[in-house]
């Protein structure tokens, strides 16, 4: 199950998706189990967050809206990574950021230290270019990829928006850009009522979509990238068991994320990677990349 990403030696291909894990969990486990584990969304300055209804269930799902609450990259640097970081675990660092110069300065704080890579999350809204996301259009896209590459030495991987106008084309021009890899799906936005108050259930009236009602999605878009693209692709969108996990290896992800299915329970991490290799023993399989990208 020993897994490459991009020059990154994991354990397995298993990682705790960024804004949905943190050290809380070595309560339940061992985190050195993991094959990787991406850190909440980190900007330049500390986030207070959204007010109001930040998590809310839905059929199959849940709606988030917590608006990248995190302390700051320099203090998240001094007091929460070394933790982390003591897991024995591939550590990746999710940078986010409403323009490209504060994501290129905290890309490269976060270079500077320990962790093994950097995640570029492009579906912060862009407030240059009236709040559209980076990762929408592949001119975007591109442009603040090249920007924080060059300031990156350790591999860098993108996370994509599945509002992309055309998901392969952003894919192929990060890649393009200098990207080592690429991660998707984030989440979509949605939109819950409250009909007794008769008011959105969130103060900013939509919020980020995940868990498995989202999944059968997200598996087209991670085909339709590794199909565009010769870089390493994490796929994530709903991804619960081990089935899950193996669909998306079919689909060509060389490794995969886990969110949502943490709030549900704790344990699905070591779960999905038991799973996997159970599947593996039961059917001969001594290497994941004989499966991998099967359908392509």
């Amino acid at each position: 199950m020993k897994t490459d990403l991009c020059g990154v030696a994991l354990k397995n291909p298993v990682i705790m998706a960024s804004g949905t894990f943190g050290v809380e969990y070595a309560a339940f486990y061992d985190l050195g189990l993991l094959g990787g584990i991406c850190t909440k969304g980190l900007t330049l300055e500390p986030r207070q967050g959204n007010t109001g209804m930040r998590v809310y269930e839905t059929p199959s799902g849940m709606m988030n809206s917590v608006g990248l609450q995190n302390p700051g990259a320099r203090e998240y640097i001094k007091t929460k990574l070394p933790e982390l970081l003591s897991y024995g675990t591939a550590v990746i660092a999710n940078v986010g950021g409403h323009t490209v110069a504060d994501m290129e300065e905290t890309a490269a704080l976060l270079d500077a230290t320990g962790v093994h890579m950097i995640e570029l999350n492009i579906s912060c809204p862009n407030v240059k270019h009236g709040g559209m996301a980076f990762g929408l259009k592949a001119e975007t896209a591109a442009a603040a990829v090249l920007r924080v590459r060059a300031v990156c030495k350790k591999p860098l991987m993108v996370k994509l928006s599945p509002g992309a106008e055309n998901i392969a084309d952003v894919a192929v021009a990060c890649q393009d850009a200098g990207a080592d890899a690429l991660s998707l799906i984030n989440t979509f936005p949605a939109l819950a009522i409250d009909v007794e108050r008769r008011e959105p259930v969130f103060q900013n009236v939509t919020a980020g979509l995940s868990g498995p009602a989202i999944r059968p999605v997200a598996l087209r878009m991670v085909y339709q990238v590794c199909r565009a693209v010769n870089i390493p692709v994490a796929g994530l969108g709903g991804i619960a068991t081990a089935r899950d996990a193996l669909e998306f290896i079919m689909a060509g992800a060389t490794a995969v994320q886990i969110g949502t299915a943490n709030f549900a329970d704790p344990m699905t991490g070591p779960k999905v990677i038991e799973g996997v290799r159970e599947y593996m023993d039961r059917n001969g399989i001594k290497d994941l990349a004989e499966i991998r990208g099967c359908i392509l």
